[in-house]
């Protein structure tokens, strides 16, 4: 048996394919990861050093650096100050409208890729031209549709609005992925006697679970961090959330910048956690449903 000579450029790409590069590349690039690593970390860490600090502490010293008279009155002052309360109706508001809004997707996830009938397609096309819809223009029409309905300063006046302008987005992520489910796995249960909630329950959910994390997370930030609609469809204390506990905190205490920063600090630890445990899932459903 012959072989083929090496060509002129197989023989330079084999050397090409030896040449390792120089320590002082690797050891530069590193250096500027790190650079990189501390500017957008240090944001971050000067939160947590400033909410540390008291208010004379800041004032006078170095504000940089970590202080060396530590102290826990900022969070103390904020706890005292109704943050419970409003961290509550966060809670309560971002979790009904996590809940309502992937559970509605998935529903219709399901029915848009399974029925082929015009109406169905046509209502996701709909749905899908709220994606292009802002929320600043609709909060006068939703500010006068919540009063209609008399849901003036109550949390359901919140969540509503922010299901409806959640619901786009989830469902053409869920679609994308539902639809590249292979369709031997629905008509093998089919033929099982399986009906549509059987198959939903069994088939499609168990393998949506990253999707469906990826949204819930997504879905969370943006209700936890909804500004408009609290400030547009509330005004009493008893209705108020995290986003404008903050900024009457910042009304409250102008000059006392360490008690701020713990009232962000407590604020973001929800958003934290939900990165932290469901980092995984968020990763891999990440580019969920376009594989194709």
């Amino acid at each position: 048996m012959s072989t083929a000579a090496p060509t002129k450029y197989g023989t330079e790409f084999a050397r090409t394919s030896t040449i390792r590069l120089p320590k002082w590349y690797n050891m530069f690039f590193t250096f500027l990861g790190l650079v990189w690593l501390v500017i957008a970390f240090y944001p971050v860490l000067y939160m947590i050093m400033t909410s540390f600090r008291s208010e004379q502490g800041y004032l006078m010293g170095i504000p940089w650096l970590p202080t060396l008279h530590p102290t826990i009155q900022n969070y103390t002052t904020v706890l005292q100050a109704g943050f419970l309360h409003y961290f509550l109706n966060s809670v309560i508001v971002s979790l009904c409208t996590v809940v309502l809004i992937v559970g509605c997707s998935i529903l219709c996830a399901y029915v848009i890729v399974r029925s082929k009938t015009k109406t169905v397609q046509t209502v996701f096309n709909v749905f899908l031209v709220g994606l292009a819809l802002p929320i600043q223009a609709a909060i006068i029409p939703i500010y006068i549709l919540i009063t209609d309905l008399g849901l003036y300063d109550k949390l359901i006046g919140i969540i509503l609005p922010s299901v409806a302008f959640g619901l786009p987005l989830t469902i053409l992520i869920l679609v994308n992925f539902v639809r590249d489910i292979p369709n031997e796995l629905y008509e093998s249960m089919g033929l099982d006697g399986a009906h549509d909630f059987q198959i939903l329950w069994r088939l499609v959910l168990p393998l949506a679970t990253p999707a469906l994390v990826s949204v819930a997370i997504y879905d969370f930030v943006q209700a936890w961090n909804n500004f408009l609609f609290p400030l547009v469809l509330t005004e009493s204390t008893s209705s108020r959330v995290m986003p404008l506990a903050i900024v009457s905190f910042q009304g409250q205490y102008t000059m006392n910048v360490p008690v701020t920063m713990a009232a962000v600090i407590l604020s973001a630890l929800p958003l934290i956690l939900a990165y932290i445990f469901g980092r995984r899932w968020l990763l891999r459903g990440m580019f969920a449903g376009f594989g194709k």
